[in-house]
């Protein structure tokens, strides 16, 4: 195969991948996140205790992480035609890449958001602050550069099922190597397309990487720290105290 054969076939699959990654990914975030940090706040000591939700919570979350996602494709064919109409293409494989994903990152979520500095959520529920305040003003802010962390490595995860998912029709790089490079014997594709994939997955971590240490060099936050405002009793006028001598 000639290389002008081969460049419409990698443009074409490129852009499928990144379409399933994309919005993936964005769904991915969408239901991890505050999954993730539902269960920080129902664990033991939380701003919202619930040591039952909590456990089922976490073991709804352990199952669905511990499934092959070659599975839990043949397993959510159903669940995809109803929301797709189709299980084939990329659209089907939208569904089954977020749902495996959504756990991954409600871990990833939880471990972030558990090294916040448990003196600043204390000292936003002294001035009277109340859950969705600790999660706006602290929590989600002070975790941001381990959040884009695992969102890097989130997308990562995800290249790599997309490519699995070629293995049942749903295009991309994946379907690229395995219908040419294993089916029909076209080794230098196969590479090619390996190749790509590398350069593809070195790009989006670094500038993963690049985003979170900016952040980091900024003080760990996406910007200035929750301002702690203590009321002071206001001073007495000069005429006030005048008048009481």
């Amino acid at each position: 195969m000639t290389w002008s054969e081969m460049q419409p076939l990698l443009e074409q699959a490129c852009w499928d991948t990144l379409y399933m990654v994309g919005w993936s990914t964005l769904i991915a975030v969408a239901g991890g996140l505050p999954l993730g940090i539902l269960l920080v706040l129902t664990d033991r000591g939380g701003l919202l205790q619930n040591v039952v939700a909590n456990k089922v919570t976490g073991q709804v979350v352990n199952i669905a992480r511990s499934m092959p996602f070659i599975i839990l494709i043949v397993a959510l064919m159903g669940f995809t035609r109803s929301i797709t109409g189709t299980t084939i293409g990329r659209e089907a494989a939208i569904v089954p890449l977020a749902v495996g994903a959504i756990p991954f990152f409600a871990r990833l979520v939880e471990t972030a958001v558990r090294e916040v500095d448990g003196g600043l959520v204390e000292a936003v529920q002294a001035m009277g602050g109340n859950t969705w305040t600790v999660v706006r003003k602290v929590l989600v802010p002070e975790s941001l550069p381990s959040l884009i962390s695992s969102t890097t490595t989130t997308i990562v995860a995800l290249i790599g099922y997309s490519a699995m998912a070629g293995t049942v029709g749903a295009g991309g790089l994946g379907d690229i190597a395995i219908r040419y490079g294993y089916q029909r014997f076209e080794t230098e594709l196969m590479w090619i397309t390996v190749a790509v994939l590398a350069v593809v997955i070195s790009l989006i971590q670094f500038a993963g990487d690049y985003a979170a240490r900016s952040l980091h060099r900024r003080g760990g936050r996406s910007g200035p720290a929750p301002r702690l405002r203590l009321l002071k009793a206001k001073e007495p006028a000069a005429a006030d105290v005048g008048k009481a001598a």
